[in-house]
């Protein structure tokens, strides 16, 4: 670890951006997920890539939103946590990179689901502060498994 005071502090809030952006997506059975709180997390043009298929699914804030919400809303979506396992975070300057396995889980349909994917996420130096500019993600399937370096093996 980098022991420039000022790298970890910028670490710190890049961990602090990330944990919000999974605590705001996770939510119990009758609570109601913080969706909104997603949008300080990100600059105004951010953009949020599901990549788990043939085509990218490629979102504003708002539209990522709205489909989840709507989950929620319908009753559909009754539970979902999304966590971080392992990352790798690397900081130059104004810009940083966050390459990190995740987990999660939930009810939809009244049946329940669980998977493991990588995120990728960029940050850049506001001067509000750090913000997430970029996040694009995969899902495991068969064929692709999470790499052993970001499980620790």
């Amino acid at each position: 670890m980098d022991k420039d005071p000022s790298h970890t502090a910028v670490k710190q809030e890049l961990d602090s951006l990330s944990t919000r952006f999974f605590r705001a997506v996770s939510f119990e059975p009758g609570d109601k997920p913080a969706y909104k709180d997603i949008h300080g997390l990100f600059i105004a043009t951010g953009l949020l890539i599901k990549n788990t298929a043939s085509t990218p699914e490629i979102s504003s804030v708002a539209e990522f939103i709205a489909p989840r919400q709507a989950l929620v809303d319908s009753g559909a979506l009754t539970r979902f946590k999304e966590w971080e396992l392992s990352e790798t975070t690397q900081i130059f300057g104004n810009i940083a990179h966050r390459y990190s396995a995740y987990g999660k889980a939930g009810t939809q349909g009244g049946k329940a689901f669980e998977a493991r994917g990588v995120i990728s996420t960029q940050f850049i130096k506001t001067p509000e502060g750090w913000k997430m500019s970029a996040m694009a993600w995969d899902d495991e399937r068969p064929g692709l498994s999470l790499p052993a370096e970001l499980l620790g093996r």
